[in-house]
């Protein structure tokens, strides 16, 4: 390699590090230890941010752990229950005890049933709330809290799906927590958007997690393949380029309220 392409490999790296890398800032992902949150939690990792993995199972939880550890990322973990404000607060305080600050909060906990509408029940509503929507806006109350005495204040990020968007059949409470999550977003990114604190959406299009396997019979995936023009489903590390981009205090520094949808093109599509 000559002089002047190394140079220019260089320079390219250091204005890429200056705009999208998290070197020094701790990252909360509640939700972490699964398939679409560890994947974020290796994208944000190697950026250079600390990792801290929050979720309910232990031994989940330390699966990632190693994952992570493996290649080289700086990731802990803590428990979490998103539906008990109280451990959301121990949370908060563990990280705290751990890092100092808390810079990130990446809310990927969810949960879905798959039923028809006149089979829906009140319980398996309220528990979905409870995780997708409720959770998500106690943590966010929670950490919102400890981000304004931040100096550069702090970056949410809220998982919402294209069901944000788009109705679809036999996820009907999963459906409508998934709306509110981007209305949630948005009302918390115009209260703050003054004190330092920007607050967007990742909405992801079809991404296989053992939540959603068990719903997707082969005319249901056949459904999904004509909505989507891409003709296939996504990878979680398609993530990582929104949500890099959102996190960042520079790349994303004029981005709040945002809902940015990965989905293959689903939500333009006519089907």
């Amino acid at each position: 390699m000559s002089t002047s392409t190394s140079t220019s490999v260089s320079s390219s790296a250091l204005y890429l590090e200056n705009l999208f890398g998290l070197s020094g800032e701790t990252a909360v992902i509640i939700g972490g230890a699964g398939e679409l949150g560890g994947a974020l939690a290796a994208g944000i990792g190697q950026a250079g941010a600390h990792v801290i993995i929050a979720d309910m199972s232990e031994a989940a939880c330390k699966l990632r752990i190693d994952k992570l550890n493996n290649i080289g990322i700086s990731a802990e973990y803590l428990l979490v229950d998103i539906t008990n404000r109280e451990s959301i607060k121990s949370l908060l305080a563990g990280s705290l005890k751990k890092t100092g600050k808390v810079d990130m909060l990446i809310n990927c906990a969810g949960i879905n049933v798959g039923t028809p509408f006149l089979e829906v029940d009140s319980a398996a509503w309220d528990k979905i709330f409870a995780v997708n929507l409720r959770g998500m806006m106690e943590s966010c109350q929670v950490f919102i809290e400890s981000m304004l005495k931040n100096e550069n204040g702090g970056s949410i990020l809220n998982i919402g799906s294209v069901n944000s968007d788009k109705p679809l059949s036999l996820v009907f409470a999963y459906a409508a927590s998934k709306a509110g999550v981007v209305n949630l977003t948005q009302n918390i990114a115009q209260e703050f958007a003054t004190k330092k604190i920007r607050c967007n959406a990742i909405c992801p299009g079809f991404f296989p997690a053992e939540q959603n396997r068990k719903i997707l019979s082969e005319e249901r995936i056949a459904n999904i393949m004509n909505g989507t023009p891409m003709k296939r489903y996504g990878s979680p590390d398609e993530l990582v380029g929104a949500a890099l981009l959102l996190l960042s205090q520079r790349a994303g520094s004029y981005m709040t309220g945002a809902a940015v949808y990965v989905d293959g093109g689903f939500t333009c599509s006519w089907f």
